[in-house]
């Protein structure tokens, strides 16, 4: 996948578009990006994903603090092993979102990306107060004489995909049924940082995580199932996210860290990547450490059993 920040190199064959924040590339993305695909092998053309950075809403909505599933490397990961051969991220400033529907066509869709067939989402509205929509994209089509398709919403189980659902989904700790939608275990990337070491005192020596994008979605507080990518191999781990009220009462930061099963390594300083399988419980202030240690052996005998049947 070749990726263009701007339109020097640009050099897409019978490009067939579509246009989105593609925020999680979740199942109903995925929908788009295969009938993309496809229809760019009918037509022996490339398939272009059109995004944008930042993301819209950070932008027009800069007061709400908008959380966001996917960093912009994750998201070219997906989208890379989605088939695509062009991401164009054209960057969304106050002067871009100013821009006209009927500009973006004209001026980007026609005269940049020289569109020779474009697919759009059941709902996919663009341009300044989201006044362009597929009519509109219908109107231009035939003037400019590129051809139109549509795509329904993607539904799981009477469930309509989006990414705001995942983002609530994930906020709320409801970390399976994110995952359904999405169509993969949610992911954070950090670099291990140095802790307090107090998990080694009770046998359950944790690695803290640094995220260094603030935008970047973190799951409600608890303990949950994942598994841990260090240097390329993939460990089962339990980790927790919040305050651990039981041994820092007057802790005012939040913590991830991570202890991950029958590892014995020194990695600070090191990136690592977790996979969030299942919730596994709140988190909870225990009496003493041996409370602690003991609903670790337990958090950690129910971990082995989710990770063993994923």
């Amino acid at each position: 996948m070749r990726i263009h920040t701007d339109f020097t190199n640009y050099n897409a064959i019978n490009p067939v578009v579509t246009v989105g924040a593609f925020d999680g590339v979740h199942l109903g993305h995925l929908e788009i990006l295969k009938r993309l695909k496809q229809i760019a092998d009918e037509t022996s053309g490339e398939a272009v994903v059109v995004s944008f950075w930042p993301h819209p809403r950070h932008i027009l909505n800069a007061h709400l603090s908008l959380k966001l599933l996917n960093t912009p490397s994750e998201k070219n990961v997906l989208l890379k092993n989605a088939g695509i051969d062009h991401l164009v991220i054209i960057p969304f400033d106050s002067s871009f979102s100013d821009l006209s529907s009927s500009q973006f066509i004209k001026s980007y869709l026609v005269e940049r990306l020289k569109v020779k067939n474009i697919l759009m989402g059941y709902n996919h509205h663009f341009g300044k107060d989201r006044q362009g929509n597929i009519d509109l994209i219908r109107q231009y089509s035939v003037e400019f004489g590129f051809k139109v398709n549509q795509i329904p919403p993607h539904i799981i189980e009477n469930e309509k995909i989006s990414s705001t659902k995942i983002r609530h989904a994930i906020a709320e700790g409801e970390i399976e049924f994110a995952n359904k939608l999405l169509g993969y275990h949610y992911l954070i990337t950090g670099n291990v940082v140095e802790g307090k070491k107090l998990g080694r005192e009770i046998g359950f020596p944790t690695a803290n995580i640094r995220i260094d994008e603030e935008y970047k979605l973190i799951p409600k507080d608890g303990v949950y199932a994942v598994k841990v990518t260090v240097n390329n191999v993939i460990y089962k781990g339990m980790l927790n996210i919040g305050y651990r009220p039981t041994v820092n009462a007057d802790i005012i930061s939040k913590t991830l860290e991570v202890h991950i099963l029958e590892f014995y390594e020194d990695i600070y300083n090191q990136q690592i990547t977790i996979e969030f399988v299942a919730k596994i419980r709140d988190e909870i202030k225990f009496p003493g450490l041996s409370a602690l240690k003991a609903q670790l052996e337990l958090d950690k005998r129910v971990t082995g059993d989710i990770l063993s049947l994923d």
